[in-house]
């Protein structure tokens, strides 16, 4: 069967009305091109309304734009000349000009004041809109057609649409209930790019401990969480971590799994939480003596909810079967508080596995930045395609890391078609 042709000529056409593919639509749009913007889903900024739990933690309000790089890792080399285009200030200035102020929160995270994901969406809607975007929803890009080193169209379930130049912007394999399936990596694939395969790199991680799975929702900050290979110690970090049903997540969790997913390639992965890392075990156990003093004729079991972090004990207690929490804590032994001291400071769990992506943040993979033109995003391989967002190959922390990489490579391309 012949695909129909759409016979309307545009001079830009997007795929993906993600993030990147949204502001770069605007960008091109305010320059006066005629901008048709293509989205699988029925709404536009699916994936975006969901992120940062809903509250959308926009960008990380680090305005040095070598000390934010230092974020992105071997990409940093990549990103200076966009990222010195349309950067931290700039994203400000977008929000704040629009109504929608950013407040700036724990580690540089910047979240609209509404702490609505909802309203960051609202005002990219608005400005396509304003910018008189053609928008056309639950329409599946299937093929980009190309002849010679250009794009000639995109095939897609509503017919071939052609422009003079192409944005792909359909977003990487995280979240794939909000559209963001991975499907862009295929076609960039199939016309020639080399595309590294995704792996889920900001996620929870599984655990066999049941300790922590029966304190699902307890958060413990700030904690000590030190990793192991086969028994020998190979990276720590400090900060707040979430029990779940499944085992771990919270910030410092997700940012420590990429180099955990390394791990299990390489061996048996286990963790040791310090619940008390602000102090020496000598410290710790001298607070612990301090409180029995002061509660001599309580239970281990009353007092032991002070001794933890808070929501702890039920979870910990169980790692300790050979010590009864009935006894009065004047009679508790030297013995049985040094091994309190001693599993406060080194937790023990085992990890299994990464969540998948229907638990990532964030998943790398996607074309390698080296065939990609980075001062306009264009494609080195065919002249008039430009590649956006989570299709680029960058690995990065959560923490508003992923937007500002969307809306900086959004606004270059959306720019320089």
């Amino acid at each position: 069967m012949k695909m129909k042709t759409n016979t309307e000529q545009w001079d830009v056409v997007v795929a993906g009305g993600g993030a990147s593919g949204m502001f770069a639509a605007i960008a091109a749009a305010r320059r006066g091109k005629r901008v048709l913007l293509l989205d699988k889903n029925r709404q536009l900024g699916e994936k975006l309304g969901i992120t940062g739990g809903g509250r959308c933690n926009v960008t990380n309000a680090n305005y040095d734009v070598r000390s934010l790089l230092a974020n992105y890792g071997e990409a940093a080399e990549f990103l200076f000349s966009p990222f010195s285009q349309f950067g931290v200030t700039e994203t400000f200035e977008y929000f704040e000009q629009r109504g929608l102020p950013l407040v700036v929160q724990a580690r540089k995270r910047a979240f609209p004041h509404t702490e609505r994901a909802a309203d960051v969406v609202a005002v990219l809607r608005k400005d396509l809109e304003k910018h008189k975007v053609h928008t056309k929803l639950g329409c599946t890009v299937r093929k980009i057609l190309t002849e010679g080193n250009a794009v000639t169209g995109i095939e897609t379930n509503q017919g071939i649409f052609r422009g003079e130049s192409y944005i792909l912007a359909t977003g990487g394999a995280s979240h794939a209930e909000t559209g963001s399936t991975g499907d862009g990596f295929k076609f960039l694939k199939s016309i020639g790019h080399t595309v590294k395969d995704p792996t889920p790199t900001i996620v929870p991680l599984a655990v066999e401990d049941e300790w922590i799975k029966s304190m699902a929702g307890t958060s413990m900050s700030p904690v000590k969480i030190a990793f192991y290979m086969d028994g020998k110690r190979k990276f720590a970090k400090t900060g707040k971590i979430l029990c779940t049903h499944f085992g771990l997540s919270g910030p410092l969790i997700l940012n420590s799994a990429s180099r955990v997913g390394e791990l299990l390639l390489g061996g048996e992965v286990t963790a040791t939480i310090d619940a008390d890392p602000e102090h020496d075990s000598g410290t710790t156990e001298r607070r612990i003596v301090k409180l029995f003093d002061a509660n001599k004729n309580k239970t281990l079991r009353t007092v032991f909810k002070d001794i933890c972090p808070p929501g702890a004990a039920k979870g910990i207690i169980t790692l300790l079967p050979d010590i009864d929490f009935e006894t009065k804590v004047h009679s508790v032994s030297k013995e049985d508080r040094k091994k309190i001291v001693r599993l406060l400071k080194a937790l023990p769990v085992t990890i299994t596995s990464l969540m998948g992506f229907d638990r990532a943040v964030v998943a790398d993979g996607g074309v390698v930045l080296s065939e990609v033109d980075t001062r306009t995003m264009r494609s080195k391989m065919l002249s008039n395609l430009f590649v956006t967002g989570d299709l680029l190959h960058i690995n990065r922390p959560s923490g508003g890391f992923s937007l500002q990489l969307c809306w900086t490579t959004g606004f270059v391309a959306g720019s320089s078609v």
